[in-house]
């Protein structure tokens, strides 16, 4: 990797997210590059028991107040306030605001002290997008408010992670289109993640994700029973713990009762998610709506055959009968038909399994993902930092 040149300085880039759990999973291995070219990073996020984590890697970690849930006014001005003075101390050159909201109290923020380039990530359009009842409705429509001068400021960039995220946000008119860039997901270390031969024993599918209601774990459950009444031979597994902070969290004590009822297996969170795909056989995530889900992206890194739902994101990375099955979202019947026929076929399984690698190497590969993302940084830098190398 090559350093900065000496006569430029050294640049600054912020990474605001909402979650340390959050940029340790999904935004470390960019954090890392950045570090790499010799470029100051900044961490900005509400801190749990992973914040020597961050510290570790060399990063400055910035603790804040913002809480994914919050409501309150007040505290939410508060935040806001934080953040433009953070903005104001540690002036970057680069805020990287991942997340909704990140992405609207950063954006103001940015705005407010005139902050550098501002790159946003919306890793999915989320609940607020895909619920239906009133209340989110009617916060849907504030949030669209508040968004478009947010996505549409002169050196802000938007990055969606799938083309029907950027039709919908520039077709609405709330991104600019020459500012609106796919980069699709975080990349997979293909090295980590890697084929591994099918295990003996009973055939186990799997979902990996936090367990909510909009990841489509009900149906899970629902086709599990459903699988258990035909006869078929299968373990459902749960991986993954609730979200109290999400709406759509279910409760553990629902999870407690699915385990006791035997038909589903909740194993909680689990660090090593490399070694899950190597015991199980199948991947799932009946999502309603994603962005490029990180959990099928390492599946099929795996060489592990997919069953997700025909929806924004999910689709995107799934090519159905040659990289994996896609479903009806909401349809545990058609959920249960598609894992039935991957838990009787070993062919079929191999099949979907090898194109499904295939495809992460050629399209979402951490290298790749990294290249495109660097080349964002690079274009939003200004004309006298532009030639500073950010190549990987």
């Amino acid at each position: 990797m090559t350093k900065p040149r000496p006569e430029h300085k050294t640049i600054k880039i912020l990474y605001l997210v909402t979650e340390d759990w959050y940029f340790l999973s999904h935004r470390l291995a960019l954090a890392r590059a950045c570090q790499n070219l010799g470029w100051e990073v900044i961490v900005a996020t509400h801190t749990s028991n992973l914040g020597k984590e961050i510290e570790k890697e060399g990063f400055t970690l910035v603790p804040i107040r913002m809480r994914r849930r919050g409501r309150k006014i007040i505290s939410e001005l508060l935040t806001i306030i934080e953040l433009i003075r953070l903005f104001r101390r540690h002036q970057p050159d680069i805020v990287h605001n991942v997340g909704l909201k990140p992405v609207i109290y950063g954006s103001i923020a940015a705005l407010i002290t005139r902050t550098g380039r501002v790159v946003n990530t919306l890793a999915g359009m989320g609940y607020v997008f895909s619920a239906g009842h009133l209340a989110i409705r009617l916060a849907r429509i504030a949030i669209k408010i508040a968004l478009k001068p947010c996505l549409r400021a002169r050196n802000h960039w938007l990055v969606v992670q799938n083309t029907d995220d950027s039709a919908l946000l520039v077709g609405s008119g709330l991104a600019s289109r020459n500012r609106t860039v796919v980069i699709k997901g975080s990349g997979v270390d293909t090295d980590r993640f890697k084929p591994a031969p099918e295990p003996d024993g009973p055939i186990v599918a799997a979902i990996v994700s936090r367990m909510l209601k909009d990841k489509g774990v009900r149906e899970v459950v629902l086709a599990a029973r459903e699988l258990k009444r035909r006869g078929v031979a299968i373990e459902i597994w749960l991986v993954g713990d609730p979200d109290l902070e999400n709406l759509s969290s279910l409760s553990e004590e629902t999870l407690i009762q699915w385990k006791a009822e035997g038909c589903v297996r909740w194993l909680g969170h689990q660090k090593d998610i490399a070694s899950i795909w190597a015991k199980a056989h199948i991947a799932l995530l009946p999502s309603y709506r994603e962005g490029m889900p990180m959990a099928l992206l390492e599946a099929a890194a795996c060489g592990r055959p997919i069953v997700t739902t025909d929806v924004p994101g999910c689709n995107e990375l799934v090519v159905d009968g040659e990289s994996g099955l896609l479903v009806p979202s909401h349809d545990w019947i058609k959920l249960a038909d598609a894992v039935q026929s991957l838990a009787q076929s070993f062919e079929l399984r191999a099949k979907l399994g090898a194109a499904a690698r295939n495809q992460i190497l050629n399209e979402y590969s951490q290298d790749k993902i990294l290249s495109e993302t660097l080349k964002l940084y690079r274009q939003a830098l200004p004309q006298s930092q532009q030639g500073i190398s950010t190549t990987v």
